[in-house]
């Protein structure tokens, strides 16, 4: 089920919403938990239902180990075997993973080395299986570091399946969300977060439908049509990509913290304006944060961190970029993506010094560069078609006239474009590229001038003016609807 669907907006939510205020306002608290944990997993069972066992035997054997290893808490003489069941637990959580999402990708590559058959399963991708495996390693690793407190199975499937983070994030921790389900104080319906949890919600759900969305079809157009696109349309849709894959996951979370603030749970924070950033450090700082803190906690500190020496800090910095390339999918392109941000991320830090003193705008520009390219190797079906995107953004043509009629007619939307008629502005020989350099230039504002959408609901306070943007926005969102597509960060 889609955030941006009509059967959430006016059925599910609502449904969720009054069936869990219901049971609180009884003092039933664990019939209100319970309510939400069956409609999170009818939620994701929306998608697909045979997504739901996967889930379902995913959370009761995590849980069972769970509570094995609370049981012997304390106990030294224990303490190894407790070790060794959570390597145990943690393999087999990371099992299922490499399974559903690596298994063909593996064959294909043994049958590619040595000249073999094996058949491929053709494995059907669960969604949300690495953000809901990664929450649930990170929970059996706390429980064996002593961190976590004596939960109970509803509290740990609601922290597991809450469905606003549950298919493409945040990756939240046990200590941040299963404490808030059980605060009595949060258990009934407040005006102020609700309203605040609205705005957040219909601003993510504008960044989806009418920015992201948009964007996104001149960039599937333009890929299932490269032999036709020129130097300057290349370098163009993938400019397109960059700004799509930002309002598009940016987008879900914002919706996510909506919804979380209507049930009075905080999730966490995922972006805080990347593309302000002026080197990758920043970036990274900014960017997927619930993602790279779980690689420090769990990767990189283990590693040694920073205690190790220089030369082993970068190895390990380079090692988490290179896991989190393999963690975003299955191909030989997210490796490189992954081997190009760890390489230039250790070299940023090496030099930070150095590149402190270039001036801001510059360094600006080559982050954002930098990061640019490496999405070439991101959005690439494979390695021969992301060389042929770098060959003709160097080689090829840049001439405005040569950019095909198509790919400029992906962002004519019918309320511009009926504007644009209004005001006589159609009639004109370049009348056709105002629209799309016109989507670009408000999404590149909006990413480089304006707060993000953290920034304005932390300090949200109703207005009539922000009544009327919200009720628009919304309108305009569930009108465009009929053209519903999926978020990007479900393939991952």
């Amino acid at each position: 089920m889609l955030f941006n669907s009509y059967i959430f907006i006016f059925l599910f939510l609502p449904l969720s919403l009054a069936g869990y205020f219901f049971w609180n306002k009884s003092g039933k608290y664990e019939w209100g938990k319970l309510w939400l944990t069956a409609m999170s997993l009818w939620f994701y069972a929306w998608f697909n239902v045979s997504y739901l066992p996967i889930i379902v035997v995913s959370v009761l054997g995590n849980y069972g180990l769970y509570r094995i290893l609370l049981g012997s808490r304390g106990r030294d003489e224990v303490r190894k075997r407790n070790l060794y069941l959570t390597v145990a637990g943690v393999a087999a959580n990371l099992g299922i993973l490499f399974y559903y999402k690596y298994f063909d990708f593996f064959l294909e590559n043994i049958n590619a080395m040595f000249h073999m058959d094996l058949t491929l399963q053709h494995v059907l991708l669960p969604l949300g299986i690495s953000f809901f495996t990664f929450q649930q390693v990170g929970f059996l690793v706390d429980t064996y570091r002593e961190e976590t407190k004596n939960y109970s199975f509803i509290d740990y499937a609601l922290f597991v399946t809450f469905f606003p983070q549950l298919v493409a994030g945040p990756i939240v921790t046990h200590d941040e969300i299963i404490c808030q389900f059980q605060d009595s104080s949060k258990k009934r319906w407040n005006t102020e977060n609700a309203s605040r949890g609205m705005y957040a919600f219909v601003c993510g759900l504008g960044k989806k439908v009418l920015l992201a969305d948009i964007f996104g079809k001149a960039v599937s157009w333009g890929f299932a049509n490269l032999d036709s696109m020129n130097g300057l349309a290349t370098l163009w849709m993938m400019v397109c990509y960059m700004v799509q894959l930002y309002f598009d996951f940016s987008g879900y979370c914002d919706m996510a913290r909506g919804i979380g603030y209507l049930f009075n749970i905080h999730i966490p924070v995922n972006f805080f304006s990347p593309y302000k950033s002026v080197n990758l450090v920043d970036f990274w700082k900014r960017w997927h944060i619930t993602l790279n803190r779980f690689f420090t906690k769990y990767v990189y500190i283990p590693l040694g961190g920073n205690r190790k020496g220089k030369v082993r800090t970068w190895i390990h910095i380079f090692m988490i970029y290179l896991v989190s390339g393999i963690w975003h999918g299955a191909g030989w392109t997210y490796l490189c993506w992954g081997v190009l941000h760890g390489i230039v991320y250790v070299l940023t830090r090496q030099m930070f010094s150095a590149v402190e003193r270039i001036p801001k705008v510059l360094a600006w520009f080559f982050n954002m560069a930098f990061f640019l390219l490496s999405l070439v190797f991101f959005r690439a079906e494979n390695l021969g078609q992301a060389v042929l995107l770098l060959q003709k953004m160097v080689t090829d043509s840049y001439g405005l006239s040569e950019i095909p009629e198509a790919f400029i007619q992906q962002f004519q939307t019918p309320e511009f474009f009926y504007c644009m008629k209004v005001l006589r502005l159609d009639g004109f020989s370049c009348s056709k590229y105002i629209l799309m350099f016109g989507y670009m230039a408000i999404a590149w504002f909006m990413l480089l001038c304006c707060k993000n959408v953290t920034e304005k609901t932390e300090d949200f306070r109703p207005t009539y003016g922000k009544t009327v943007f919200v009720t628009i926005l919304f309108l305009w969102s569930v009108v465009s609807f009929s053209e519903v597509s999926a978020f990007l960060y479900f393939n991952f």
